[in-house]
């Protein structure tokens, strides 16, 4: 096996490219962490749209057997359902067998066989004049998006369900009369056949919005325990990688796969290498777990920012760590109540040495400015999460709250 260079270098730019983002380590995590739908739980969401499909199903069906007789057409109204059926089973059989999206040819597939449900239903009940009271593998039909909401698209169901409903609305204003007593039936049909998926999207969305939401915080918890001075989770991968390539190069020179002297292209890889090294080995003596937690964060980095010339947060211990994170994240996680909050962490410098029952202690204060939120709005949690960090004091000016903690952490000199 001959020497292939990297295809991208180790502080994760990608040769002759750009260079990535921070977080795309954490995504990488957070996908290894969950290979399929289902460790997620968007899998059992996908089970309860099936089963709810199932029982409006049912619902329909029982309404066929109750208009049989007055269907002008009720063969063609069977051949709908039997359509209906065999597409969702179809459907459900091949997104379960798949992780991922629905593929493009089964979503289309599926499409079509919802479209061919609703032009059959509507052969049969056209001359009946009411979609509204008629409608069953119509009406089902177009609720049966609710099983693809998890895995396609949400543009993709909502312009589905958009042209359902267009179509529905079109077909009731030409057969219905503009009788106030018809008004109901109809809109109630025209509800029942595009809110369900309108519904789920809302609530799928909501799902996956938690659930990265609580792999992010897992993620950054872990730093809680790092030491004083350490490299963060997406330096780490790359020097697993630096220290590969770094094999790899030597083993070709040792087992003469590579040839001494080495040609200027292998010397150039072998120079970035040792750079790249140099640079993780520095860069890990001034980055404390609080930088890492911030900077490796995808909902952290955006809004919180880090003053700690001094390197002290690492001074800080588990617990205290952990309450100062948990008050961060309090005060910004909630998506709906934290438009427009911004946090500015300020560590620093040492105020005093102090003798304690455990000790001398030196004391860090901490500053907490956060912006866009009044005292009466925080989470009592939040205040609890302080309150493991130190003594506090709050004041607020305009939409500013301040908080300083006072922090007492052992003496590094007596270390």
């Amino acid at each position: 096996m001959t020497y292939a260079p990297p295809e991208e270098n180790t502080l994760g730019t990608v040769l002759g490219r750009g260079k990535r983002r921070e977080a795309d380590a954490t995504r990488r995590v957070i996908r290894a962490a969950t290979p399929l739908r289902s460790s997620l739980g968007i899998g059992f969401i996908g089970v309860g749209a099936v089963v709810v499909l199932g029982l409006r199903s049912i619902y329909g069906l029982i309404w066929l057997v109750a208009l049989w007789e007055t269907y002008p057409n009720p063969l063609i109204a069977l051949v709908a359902w039997v359509v209906l059926l065999v597409v969702v089973t179809v459907t459900v059989l091949v997104a379960r067998s798949r992780v991922g999206e629905l593929p493009n040819w089964m979503f289309a597939l599926f499409l079509t066989g919802l479209a061919l449900t609703i032009a059959l239903d509507f052969t049969a009940i056209w001359p009946l004049n009411d979609i509204g009271r008629n409608a069953t593998a119509a009406a089902t039909g177009g609720m049966a998006l609710i099983i693809v909401i998890t895995t396609r698209r949400t543009i993709d169901i909502v312009i589905a369900s958009s042209s359902i409903g267009l179509v529905f609305a079109v077909a009731m204003v030409l057969t219905t009369d503009p009788d106030p007593e018809n008004y109901a039936p109809q809109v109630t049909a025209l509800a029942f056949v595009v809110l369900p998926s309108i519904i789920g999207l809302v609530l799928v969305k909501g799902f996956r919005a938690l659930v990265q939401l609580e792999l992010d915080r897992v993620l950054v918890q872990s730093t809680v325990s790092a030491p004083r001075f350490a490299v963060g989770m997406m330096a780490s991968e790359e020097l697993a990688r630096l220290d590969l390539a770094a094999e790899e190069l030597l083993d070709s020179v040792c087992t003469g796969r590579t040839k001494l002297p080495l040609d200027p292209k292998t010397a150039s890889v072998a120079a970035s290498l040792a750079t790249e090294l140099r640079l993780h080995l520095i860069e890990g003596r001034r980055e404390t777990w609080l930088y890492h937690a911030i900077t490796e964060s995808d909902l952290l980095g955006k809004v919180v920012t880090l003053a700690d010339k001094g390197s002290l947060a690492g001074l800080l211990d588990p617990q205290q760590r952990d309450g100062l994170l948990s008050a961060v994240w309090l005060l910004i996680s909630d998506t709906v109540k934290s438009a427009g909050r911004s946090v500015q962490i300020s560590v620093g410098p040492v105020t005093q040495s102090v003798e304690t029952g455990y000790g001398r202690k030196i004391t860090i204060p901490i500053a907490l400015t956060i912006t866009g939120v009044s005292r009466n709005k925080v989470d009592p949690a939040t205040w609890e999460a302080l309150r493991r960090i130190g003594q506090y004091n709050d004041s607020t000016q305009n939409s500013t709250l301040r908080v300083d903690v006072d922090c007492l952490v052992d003496n590094p000199a007596d270390q």
